[in-house]
């Protein structure tokens, strides 16, 4: 899974979803309080011993509705996102493998979809 890459990023803001378009064809649509609670900072993580855990699934099929938005995006090298909240928080950096492991299964392969 660490090869896949994005073919296209969108932040829907109306939707409050991250929207990328894998290279293999596969649409991941994750919504913006998901991604905050599953945050992968240390912080957010519970400490050093917890880093590298995956994403918890339960948390993405049923994200909080606390209305969280997604301040700005920015990409971190060629690997990663970094995301500020808009509950000020901005620590956590989003690599591809985990936003892609972030999808709990709700992925399309429709290539007919263009998210540019």
């Amino acid at each position: 899974m660490s090869s896949v890459r994005p073919a296209a990023v969108t932040a829907d803001k109306k939707q409050r979803l991250l929207i990328i378009k894998w290279d293999d064809g596969v649409e991941s649509r994750l919504p913006f309080s998901g991604l905050r609670a599953v945050c992968p900072c240390v912080e957010c993580k519970g400490g050093h011993d917890s880093m590298g855990t995956p994403p918890d699934l339960d948390v993405m099929r049923n994200p909080p509705d606390d209305g969280m938005m997604m301040e700005q995006v920015q990409a971190v090298g060629s690997y990663a996102l970094q995301f500020l909240w808009s509950d000020g928080h901005d620590t956590g950096i989003y690599t591809w493998s985990y936003l892609r492991s972030a999808d709990p299964g709700t992925g399309t392969t429709d290539d007919a979809d263009n998210l540019d």
